[in-house]
């Protein structure tokens, strides 16, 4: 039997690079570290560079680096997973995909068919190398339902994510990697976890956040899609 490893892993979290991030990426890979996790993917909107550090940073605290970005594209939010230049904002999701893979990542659509959080439509998803079928920010659970049954019409592999802007959430949510090839976690490196992710070779483990803050979560992407002037004004509340 060819050996393996499994890597649990939260792919989807925000830090201070982010707009509507607050905690510094020390703080958030110690945190991983102290609950069990075996990496995170900082993936800030449109901002790579706290990512970056993280993933340099992470061997320190025993985590995998893995660097990432949540990128805006022409359809919606697209997760970057294992890039590690910031593919170009507001293109055509196909050709945001095939970017990202040709450097080396995996694109996974985030929070699919919730447009106040600018996820991608169902009709607008035409490739990808996963779909996030569990996200923990998610207001009620039929959009992770909704996400869960496309991904299995499709043939795409689901992540878990918590989707946090804080510490105290992270790992709410995330995705358990069988890792082929490889005798111990230490040998596990980006490489070995895209293409983990890609094959599919994945569990997914979750719980929403509590409902009062997803609540105002919601309210928060509402305001942004709606515009700017609503954005402004709940802008200087506190997001968790």
């Amino acid at each position: 039997m060819a050996p393996e490893v499994t890597i649990a892993i939260d792919p989807h979290v925000h830090s201070e690079g982010s707009y509507d991030g607050h905690e510094p990426v020390e703080l958030l890979l110690a945190q991983a570290a102290d609950i069990g996790l075996d990496g995170i993917v900082v993936t800030d909107h449109d901002a790579i560079g706290e990512s970056l550090r993280a993933a340099e940073l992470a061997p320190e605290y025993g985590l995998v680096g893995i660097p990432g970005v949540e990128v805006s594209t022409a359809a919606g939010h697209l997760l970057a997973i294992g890039v590690e230049e910031r593919p170009e904002p507001h293109r055509p999701l196909d050709e945001t995909v095939a970017e990202i893979r040709d450097a080396g990542g995996a694109a996974v659509v985030p929070h699919p068919f919730q447009r106040t959080r600018h996820g991608v439509r169902k009709g607008r998803i035409t490739d990808c190398d996963a779909i996030e079928v569990y996200n923990a920010w998610i207001f009620t659970g039929y959009r992770n339902r909704r996400a869960r049954q496309f991904a299995a019409r499709n043939d795409y592999p689901g992540v878990a994510a918590s989707d946090a802007h804080s510490a105290k959430y992270l790992g709410r949510a995330y995705t358990e990697l069988t890792v082929e090839g490889v005798s111990s976690k230490a040998e596990v490196d980006r490489d070995r976890i895209v293409e983990a992710l890609a094959e599919g070779n994945a569990e997914i483990h979750g719980r929403r956040q509590p409902l009062p803050r997803s609540a105002r979560h919601y309210a928060l992407g509402a305001g942004r899609k709606v515009g700017h002037g609503v954005a402004a004004s709940v802008s200087s509340l506190a997001w968790f």
